[in-house]
């Protein structure tokens, strides 16, 4: 079993080392320990990566996707944008303050972080330069102002927890909707911050009138979370149901009331979503495999010895955990991480009385902020991408917004309430 762990963890970072996505290291190494230590048959990767996404709930990630295709192709974006720049414009740093409250908008929307950073990034980045801030710290702001995209409902992470954990989806919806406000809150607060020392001004002066005509404008785009949280909330529909409804509703915004949405364009936003989809399902699957064989090299028995003989304080636990999962959450996809350290941790996290609802949100709070942990963060590509900045220059800047998040992070892991007030409230 031994063996089994070191060729799994070795082969993966080779893998990975090779410039190979999460997914295919995920996937062969897997394969590779399966056929060298346990002598399973290869056919058996297949089985499991299809029995890991043959859920109900599961349904629920390809048809968020293709609402948040609908919604970006379909003009969204550029709404969302005009309508935090009518809030938070006329302050100290106003482009940078808009870039946090888009993403918050656009997380409740997308449900991705890596769609959340890009979306606003190609909208933002290059008018932020414009007005005169420096393309590094443009690149930071969206970077951090993405990470909230796994964070607030409909969160395709939370989806991926909830399916595993056999925890209400629902009640992770409403979980995430606190802390992903303060997450963006904090972010508004470090540009505000930032921009008085540098000196960054705001964009014309707050104007009610401009707010009332770019939130009428914006209307039927923030009406989605809406619908989503409020239809499963009074029961009409399963969380699953509810991302179909998404769907159809992003679909109708963008073809018949914004009509920036073209017939046309359709194959091209379906095969957008399909990749998408693909690629989180493809991840799911392998991270199964992966955590298939983890258990069976009995990592889980092995890590709760561990943290037993280390502590059985559920607050030394929860911080011992939030340093696992950001290392994690930085070199590892989300949802894979998800798939793999849940069935690890949750059951060590029960057996000393945490609740699997915080836990799971707490998780993928780690996680997101773990996007924007150099070296590796998610985010910090997705952004050099975008800017064709080297991921060192940005981290210097991101630097101030991932301390606030982690002091946000620490809010939360020793006050539950946050994070659970709000389901409690609902039920």
């Amino acid at each position: 079993m031994t063996a089994a762990l070191w060729i799994i963890l070795s082969s993966f970072a080779v893998i990975l080392a090779t410039g190979a996505s999460i997914g295919v290291g995920l996937g062969l190494s897997s394969a590779i320990t399966m056929s060298a230590v346990m002598g399973t048959p290869l056919i058996a990767v297949v089985q499991k990566m299809f029995t890991a996404v043959d859920s109900y709930s599961f349904l629920a990630v390809p048809f968020f996707m293709l609402a948040g295709a609908f919604m970006s192709d379909g003009g969204v974006t550029r709404r969302i944008v005009d309508f935090s720049m009518a809030l938070v414009g006329a302050l100290a740093g106003g482009l940078a303050l808009v870039v946090a409250v888009a993403g918050m908008f656009f997380a409740a929307l997308s449900g991705s972080s890596a769609a959340t950073t890009a979306a606003i990034g190609a909208a933002m980045i290059d008018e932020m330069e414009r007005r005169g801030y420096p393309r590094s710290f443009a690149a930071a702001v969206v970077a951090s102002g993405g990470t909230v995209g796994i964070v607030i409902p409909p969160s395709v992470t939370l989806v991926v927890y909830g399916s595993i954990a056999n925890c209400s989806i629902a009640d992770l919806f409403i979980g995430g909707v606190i802390p992903g406000i303060l997450m963006g809150v904090c972010m508004c607060v470090v540009s505000w911050l930032i921009s008085k020392r540098k000196g960054y001004k705001g964009e014309g002066a707050f104007s009610i009138t401009r707010v009332l005509r770019s939130f009428k404008e914006c209307f039927w785009a923030l009406m989605m979370p809406v619908i989503i949280l409020g239809g499963i909330y009074a029961g009409i529909f399963t969380p699953t149901e509810a991302a179909a409804v998404a769907a159809v509703y992003g679909a109708f915004v963008g073809l018949f009331i914004y009509k920036e949405l073209r017939f046309k364009d359709l194959p091209k936003t379906l095969l957008s979503a399909a990749k998408s989809t693909t690629m989180i399902m493809f991840v799911v699957g392998a991270a199964n495999v992966f955590g298939w064989i983890l258990t069976w090299a009995q990592v889980p028995h092995m890590l709760a010895q561990t943290f037993a003989t280390i502590t059985d304080n559920p607050f030394v636990f929860l911080m011992l955990v939030n340093v696992l999962l950001l290392f994690i959450g930085m070199l590892v996809n989300a949802s894979a991480a998800v798939v793999i350290v849940t069935p690890i941790l949750l059951p060590v996290a029960v057996g000393l009385g945490i609740d699997p609802l915080f836990f799971g949100v707490l998780m993928v709070v780690n996680l997101a902020i773990g996007c924007i942990t150099p070296p590796v963060g998610l985010d910090l590509f997705v952004v050099s991408s975008i800017t064709k900045i080297s991921i060192d220059q940005i981290t210097v800047k991101v630097m101030p917004y991932l301390l606030t998040l982690l002091g946000a992070l620490i809010v939360m892991t020793y006050f539950p309430p946050i994070i659970t007030f709000l389901p409690n409230m609902m039920h």
